[in-house]
């Protein structure tokens, strides 16, 4: 006779697999809110499942009212030659999301009706670091106030973009990054102050979200974003998924030690590569050599005009930051790496990646990666913000 299962091993692989099937529902929702009407073989091929898998996943979705068919009909893969597919779109209910990035110094809120389009947005410069719950308030007040103007009736759900990372089991924030948010659970405290459901993730991650939804990334199912900013961090997108790791701090790039005697660094260790190659230690080293203030804009256009003294200086950043990239792309294989933040679009820090990636990536690896510039700049967070919101919302979890 084959062995039996015992009904608590029944159980438990019963809700396993409820589990997983839940996981691949938000993974179609996730893309169908960042690309809109789309195809059942193009969602099998950003996601990463089966066709048989995707289609009974869709099949659900539509009988739930979560997702119709469009009288639209997209082109065939490729530009071959046959009949167009039939797309498939999240179903529009009436209503807003809202996307909310906390930087260090500024708080940024967009409003968008259930599709993702951003009807109101605006930004408000905050000491953040300090006051993690003024800092909350703030945002649930723009929040409401953005609501009013637009003209939007209900808020449904909202998403949020911290820079720090996130314990997935506590959703609490590394207090070593941002003291004043010590012991507050930011996704509870907002909640409570607008009534529906808040989700959290870091900046590097929602970033790689935007970018790979409405940006440089569109279309590629394997990459790593890199935001550089007062800190370093990556989000890693893998099968067209946003992967996490097992407590939710997975791509915290910044934190590769590059120097056992170097700077102490705000996470407790030494010699970080943040401590080196993060965006104050760049205005640091370049500072004392020019008669004007430099800010991260001045920087750009002193590269662009091809000035000597940045474009070495962020050459040699872009190639540190590259050889740690190098290691990752050894290990992911990525088809794209995203440069963001207020200095990605800079030439000189591009090359500096991309050769560094060239001389200490494995050559097939280092081949088959391409380094680009993000397309969304300031506004990536707070766009994948509001995807993270539609696919919480969308998802009835």
């Amino acid at each position: 006779m084959p062995p039996q299962s015992s009904p608590a091993t029944s159980g438990i692989a019963a809700g396993s697999l409820e589990r997983m099937r839940n996981g691949n529902r938000r993974a179609l929702i996730a893309v169908l809110s960042g690309e809109g009407p789309t195809s059942r073989a193009q969602l099998a091929r950003s996601t990463g499942l089966s066709r048989t898998t995707v289609s009974n996943l869709v099949r659900d979705l539509i009988e739930s009212g979560q997702v119709v068919e469009t009288t639209d009909r997209g082109t065939p893969y490729k530009g071959g030659s046959g009949r167009p597919p039939v797309l498939v779109t999240l179903a529009t209910p009436s209503g807003a999301v809202a996307g909310i990035d906390v930087g260090h110094r500024h708080v940024r809120v967009a409003v968008a009706d259930r599709t993702g389009h951003v009807v109101a947005e605006e930004t408000s410069s905050f000491d953040v670091d300090g006051h993690g719950e003024r800092t909350l308030a703030q945002a649930a007040t723009m929040v409401g106030e953005l609501l009013r103007r637009s003209g939007l009736e209900q808020l449904h759900g909202v998403g949020m973009c911290v820079p720090a990372p996130i314990d997935r089991r506590s959703a609490r924030i590394s207090s070593g990054i941002l003291p004043g948010w010590r012991d507050l659970v930011p996704t509870e405290v907002l909640a409570r102050e607008l009534g529906v459901p808040v989700t959290a993730d870091n900046d590097a991650n929602l970033g790689a979200l935007a970018e790979l939804h409405h940006g440089a990334a569109r279309g590629v199912a394997d990459l790593v974003y890199l935001k550089i900013a007062s800190g370093l961090g990556a989000g890693i997108i893998l099968g067209g998924r946003l992967h996490r790791g097992a407590s939710g701090i997975a791509g915290e790039i910044g934190h590769v030690q590059i120097r056992e005697d170097g700077q102490v660094c705000r996470c407790g260790n030494r010699g970080c590569l943040e401590t080196e190659v993060a965006l104050p230690q760049m205005l640091a080293v370049l500072q004392p050599a020019y008669d004007e203030p430099l800010d991260a804009a001045r920087v750009l256009e002193l590269d662009t005009e091809g000035d000597a003294g940045v474009r070495r200086v962020l050459s040699d950043a872009g190639s540190t930051m590259g050889r740690a990239l190098a290691d990752l792309c050894n290990s992911l294989n990525p088809e794209l790496v995203v440069i963001g933040g207020p200095l990605g679009a800079a030439p000189s820090l591009l090359h500096g990646v991309r050769a560094a990636v060239d001389r200490y990536a494995q050559p097939n690896t280092a081949a088959a990666v391409r380094v680009v510039p993000g397309e969304l700049g300031d506004h990536a967070e707070v766009r994948g913000a509001v995807a993270l919101a539609i696919a919480r919302v969308a998802s009835g979890d």
